[in-house]
């Protein structure tokens, strides 16, 4: 069964809860994957092995059904893959689908209407900056599991239903490594939004043509937060945090509180800087998720 009426917050809590998960590293690996299926999976499994045996061997019925969700059409796949395989922006998903802009958006009001794609615009309001129409809009999949499934099964769909899977495989581990960091972020800003210390009352991400900020908030207190995430096994080294703060001074950017969410902690030179406003994060914190009503 695929979820479609849960937040990314919700669907994390049913995954962990029916898998019974309580390392959030492997809870984050495998929820890229298979987020937003109510299926058990033994996560003492390589991750490979498990998609073989849950998702390629029944390719067939899970193609049906996602085909039902969507209306099976070829425009609106081709799109769906664009969003997985690129960085989210309506522009560049198009370019990848070969659509114009004007079909785009009308597959991507139907894909939202249908629940499978969100549409996000920079928060430029919580910054105090203008809005710039020049801007794209990101496209989010409401669904962990869509989004792997249009990155790395659809495109290459031939070969799967014919049960060689050599190709999805190669393909797979060329991208396993950064491909579950935007749900990472996701996951910190659903950890912002619900178990952040203070009361946030709106939140969301700021991007133009020269900077990204996966985490921008505001509070009930109207104190400004700017969050930066790392899903690397390196830890975040001071000079990518001074990174940070260069960018978001050349965007004149003023905010309250930094925070930083990464999945393998800081450097010592970093976590000595922690105070009330720099709060650091690391995987372990997203398990407030799995308490929170």
């Amino acid at each position: 069964m695929i979820i479609l009426d849960k937040s990314i917050k919700e669907q994390f809590k049913i995954f962990c809860e029916i898998n019974k998960i309580d390392d959030m590293q492997i809870a984050i690996k495998y929820f890229t994957i298979f987020g937003g299926l109510k299926i058990e999976i033994d996560t003492s499994k390589p991750i490979l092995e498990l998609i073989e045996k849950h998702i390629l061997n029944n390719y067939n019925y899970y193609r049906s059904e996602i085909n039902h969700l969507t209306g099976g059409y070829h425009v609106d796949h081709a799109i769906l893959s664009g969003v997985a395989l690129g960085d989210r922006k309506t522009t560049n998903a198009f370019k990848r689908a070969h659509v114009s802009f004007e079909e785009g958006m009308k597959c991507v009001d139907s894909l939202y209407e249908k629940e499978i794609l969100d549409i996000d615009s920079s928060e430029h309001f919580l910054l105090g900056k203008r809005g710039d129409s020049k801007v794209a809009k990101k496209l989010i999949f409401t669904n962990p599991f869509l989004r792997f499934w249009f990155a790395f099964v659809s495109p290459i769909y031939k070969g799967i239903k014919d049960g060689n899977y050599e190709e999805f495989k190669e393909k797979f581990k060329s991208r396993e490594s950064d491909f579950s960091d935007f749900i990472f972020e996701e996951l910190a800003l659903a950890f912002i939004k619900n178990s952040f210390v203070d009361n946030i009352k709106q939140h969301g991400q700021y991007w133009n043509e020269n900077i990204n900020i996966p985490i921008v908030a505001k509070t009930v207190l109207e104190k400004t937060i700017v969050g930066m995430c790392k899903y690397s096994d390196n830890k975040l080294k001071k000079s990518e945090f001074n990174k940070f703060l260069e960018d978001l001074k050349s965007e004149d950017i003023a905010y309250d509180i930094i925070v930083i969410f990464t999945k393998n902690g800081c450097s010592n030179e970093l976590k000595n800087l922690k105070s009330d406003t720099l709060k650091i994060f690391n995987t372990k914190s997203l398990k407030a998720l799995l308490l929170n009503n």
